[in-house]
């Protein structure tokens, strides 16, 4: 193999000027494609044109469906590049209608680029050409309905079948509209348009307009009334007695404005008027009472008498007595006397009157002198109380006019008392999972194409395909069952009886009591393997939970037995305040004294929507205490454990065996995680009822297989493809209600119809199966079709339609249609064909990469392009990083059996250390090693 340092040299020339140098070190390497195929949609009998461009190529030729496309229907195009002087040759195809539909094959027709230079060939990317088209008839329409204000209004559409899958706009009354414009109106949900609160505004006729690349099609209309139903103003005050005397009727009255009825609402119940008895009063006149007795004779010589007007009082509007209440008279018949003389006769005596003045005068003048001296006294008599200090006041004047009060705190009501009914425990018992075999790893995709590996710097190595490399590698994969559970360094043969007795007590506490472990039955939820040196992988079944030892990570002529244990138990590492949730399950691996050189992949499915920054998840560790300790939170750096977070699973690098789970806590209200929803039936054994269950688990293949397994004992079939709800950490609960029931063919129980399931039941259900039922009764034997609608959505949140076609049979028979195969008894892989790299490739590029160069190439870089450049730091603790870094690129690709991306990655290190290293190449590089 060529030293690629070597090669851009080759080419490059000896002793030639600056440009011509330049243009023979860029034509020595692989064609670069300027121009990929797209994908294309043929419309109507119209072809296509798939067209490729590459430099520096000598021929580009099409291949589709793995057949070479003839060089006659080659249109080919040539010049030369004014920069560097390359060919760039461009080629183009026309593909018809008619090719696409003779080609019957498993996948959609095809085509690639193959471009060929002095140094080798490339491939472009894969184009598939599809026939567009667009049915006619819509798979559900939207339905007409009048509804009260303010409720929720759901139009219902699923558009025609089609290709490229059509996209759906809704009209009202002709009139496109949005959510982005209407916060009160959301489209986004399954093609249904949602109105939260519905607005006189809203009433309408609406139309579903789905379209693609082919036409248009438009739904029958449905017309949409809002009404108002009438409501009752309040009641006027009562009226007047309608008689001034005596016993009449009195009324009150109110009108049907609050609000009044529109579109059609009902009008108010009950009267707009309430009459009343009622008992006016008559007038009473009032009457003198009788005359008192006559007071003495005053100094005036009169005397006074009187009387009230009391008998009787006068009252409601009656009369006042008439008359005088005071009566007076000269008590001596006109002869009052006065100093023994008649009035009439006394004079009045001047000296006298004089001195009556004066000593008048004068005791008013004492009266004041003496009043001036006792305030002057008082006043002394308080100024000589103040020297000593004391001040004497009345301590009723500090509390006069206050009242003391008791005052109790009202308690504050206990939330869990608020509803002291608690919703029955909807939830289904746990099941085993069945078990799927490994794909044949002589299928997987290799490298035909020559030079995958030759742009590697310092490999010293061609590799002229990848089927040569695999000629190369010694190790097989072996397939086993059973193995013993102990160690055995050093090549120590078991006994076969004592191991096998001691499988079997190992295996018996895992299986339930009736249960045999085979393919038929429930599956055990652990997996046992043997791995030596050559590593190998280890997989429990349907559950998308996995283990990758690396090569070289035991000991030679040494043998571990490994187990993988997804735990049943319900208790798991949440909170107890529940602000952390269960998002995957918990996962054993081990024995506890497993020794290995280095950390191992474990690969974990998870039900966390993590496509925004909502979330803070951690990876937890059961300690020996049955407690849990946190090893690390994703986002962070950590030196002691690894974590490659992916939208549905995340990859783990750890070292020390134990139990693992990931755990969330949920940072603001749109924090969401995946639930799987499905439906299943069956017959009742009275031929009549037939039994619809609902499904909501946490969205990982562990869960939906207990609901699977569970199932597939019940006899239940499943009804439509189980689909994805996000549920948001919004506080909103979950509703199930089945719609559309045919009113006479089948009959539901009424107020069954929508089952719910509160928010926490949904959120912390730690991964348990949630179901709900509807039991349906069918009229006669005779109707043995049923189709409905299920809607499981969150109240304020996202919504998905189950459509539920299905035929009843009596004697139906029909179980779970899938998740099973004949041969599951392959659960572990060991030697080469349990890894995609070749381990004599993986040995040269650990070579490379591990030892940092001047020239840059580090296994740091290796990591960038491979898209693993995070936690660097965890990396560089490991005896050899690249090996590390591979070993997680295996278990980030174990399902797509490729080596696409780690070629590219490769080749681009290629091309950026070629291009930085090509103006020091020289003639002593070209005595470099050839092999």
């Amino acid at each position: 193999v060529i030293d690629l340092n070597s090669e851009c040299n080759f080419f490059a020339g000896s002793r030639t000027d600056g440009l011509q140098h330049s243009q023979s070190a860029l034509s020595g390497t692989l064609p670069h494609f300027l121009q990929e195929p797209d994908d294309a949609y043929i419309i109507k009998s119209n072809p296509i044109k798939l067209r490729c461009r590459a430099q520096p190529a000598l021929q580009i030729f099409f291949k589709c469906n793995g057949e070479w496309v003839h060089q006659n229907q080659h249109t080919a195009m040539e010049h030369a590049d004014q920069g560097t002087g390359l060919k760039i040759r461009e080629v183009m195809i026309n593909v018809s209608r008619q090719q696409v539909e003779d080609f019957h094959g498993p996948e959609d027709y095809w085509c690639l680029c193959v471009a060929w230079s002095h140094l080798g060939t490339s491939k472009s990317r894969k184009a598939t050409v599809r026939i567009a088209y667009l049915r006619k008839n819509f798979e559900q329409e939207p339905q007409g309905k009048e509804v009260p204000i303010k409720s929720m209004i759901v139009l219902h559409c699923r558009p025609p079948e089609g290709v490229p899958a059509a996209e759906v706009e809704w009209l009202k009354n002709e009139e496109p509209i949005s959510s982005l414009e209407d916060d009160n109106i959301d489209t986004r949900a399954s093609h249904n348009l949602i109105i939260s609160l519905a607005r006189l505004s809203d009433s309408g006729n609406y139309t579903c307009l789905a379209s693609n690349i082919v036409a248009k099609r438009r739904s029958a209309t449905a017309t949409v009334i809002v009404f108002v139903n009438g409501g009752w103003s309040s009641w006027t005050d009562w009226s007047e007695c309608n008689v001034r005397c005596g016993r009449g009727v009195q009324k009150r009255s109110r009108t049907c404005t609050n609000p009044a009825p529109l579109n059609g609402g009902a009008f108010c119940e009950g009267m707009s008027v309430q009459k009343s008895t009622c008992n006016a009063p008559c007038p009473v006149d009032g009457g003198w009472s009788e005359w008192s007795q006559w007071a003495e004779c005053s100094t005036e010589c009169e005397r006074h008498r009187s009387r009230d007007c009391s008998a009787p009082e006068p009252k409601h509007g009656g009369q006042l007595c008439d008359g005088a209440a005071l009566d007076t008279e000269n008590c001596t018949g006109g002869l009052c006397t006065q100093n023994r003389k008649l009035l009439h006769d006394v004079k009045p005596d001047a000296g006298i009157e004089g001195n009556n003045d004066v000593a008048l005068y004068s005791g008013l003048a004492v009266g004041l002198v003496t009043m001036v001296l006792l305030i002057a006294a008082f006043m002394l008599y308080r100024r000589n109380q103040s020297e000593y200090g004391v001040d004497v006041i009345d301590s009723s004047a500090l509390t006069g006019g206050f009242q003391s009060f008791s005052f109790k705190t009202a308690r504050q009501g206990n939330p869990l008392l608020m509803n002291s009914s608690i919703q029955p425990d909807l939830t289904v018992s746990r099941t085993y999972t069945s078990p799927i075999c490994f794909p044949d790893s002589m299928d997987k995709e290799l490298i035909s194409e020559p030079s995958l590996f030759d742009p590697l710097p310092d490999l010293k190595v061609k590799v002229q395909s990848s089927f040569m490399v695999s000629l190369g590698v010694s190790d097989r994969a072996e397939y086993h069952v059973k193995s013993p559970p102990q160690t055995f360094p050093r090549g120590l043969v078991p006994d076969r009886s004592a191991v096998e007795t001691l499988d079997r007590k190992e295996k018996s506490l895992l299986i339930p009591q009736g249960l045999n472990p085979s393919c038929t039955s429930r599956p055990l939820l652990r997996t046992d393997g043997v791995f030596g040196h050559a590593g190998g992988r280890l997989v429990v079944p349907n559950t998308g939970v996995s283990l990758l030892v690396p090569h070289s990570a035991i000991a030679e002529d040494t043998t571990w037995e490994l187990h993988m244990i997804i735990s049943q138990e319900d208790t798991g590492p949440q909170s107890e305040d529940d602000s952390e949730v269960l998002l995957s399950p918990s996962v054993t691996y081990g024995p506890p004294g497993l020794d290995l050189s280095c950390p191992i992949s474990m690969t974990i499915a998870h039900c966390a929507d993590v496509s925004a920054a909502d979330w803070s998840i951690r990876l937890k560790r059961q300690t020996q205490d049955s407690g849990w300790e946190e090893v690390m939170t994703v986002d962070e750096e950590s030196v002691s454990c690894y974590c490659q977070l992916e939208s549905q699973c995340c990859h783990l690098l750890v070292n020390r065996p134990g139990r693992y789970a990931l755990v969330g806590e949920a940072l603001t209200q749109a924090a969401g995680k995946r639930l799987k929803v499905a439906a299943f039936g069956s017959m009742e054994p009275d031929a009549v009822s037939y039994s619809l269950r609902v499904y909501c688990v946490d969205d990982t293949p562990h869960a939906f297989q207990e609901v699977v397994s569970l199932e597939r004992g019940q006899g239940g079939r499943l009804l439509e493809e189980p689909k994805t709800l996000l549920f948001r950490r919004s506080s909103f609960s979950l509703q199930v209600s089945i719609q559309d029931v045919p009113q006479f063919l089948w009959s539901i129980k009424p107020f069954t119809t929508c089952q719910e399931f509160t928010f926490s039941q949904v959120w912390c259900s730690n991964q348990t199966p949630l179901q709900c039922a509807f039991s349906l009764e069918r009229f006669s034997p005779a109707a043995n079709q049923l189709s409905c609608k299920i809607s499981v959505r969150q109240v304020k949140g996202h919504e998905q339609i189950l459509q539920v076609y299905t035929t009843v049979t009596e004697n139906e028979k029909d179980t779970v249609p899938f998740f099973t195969q004949s041969d599951c008894t392959i659960t572990s892989q060991t030697g080469s064909r349990a890894f995609k790299i070749p381990p004599s490739i993986r040995q040269r590029i650990c070579a490379t990469f591990d030892t940092a160069n001047a020239k840059g190439k580090d296994w740091q870089l290796l990591a960038q392009k491979l898209n693993i450049e995070r936690n660097l730091c965890y990396f560089a603790q490991q005896a050899s990083p690249s090996a590390v870094i591979l070993n997680l690129w295996e278990a980030q690709h174990q399902e797509k059996g490729d080596l696409d991306s780690l070629a590219r990655a490769l080749e681009e290190i290629s091309k950026v250390h070629c291009k930085s290293s090509a103006s020091s190449c020289s003639n002593e590089d070209l005595d470099s090693d050839y092999t």
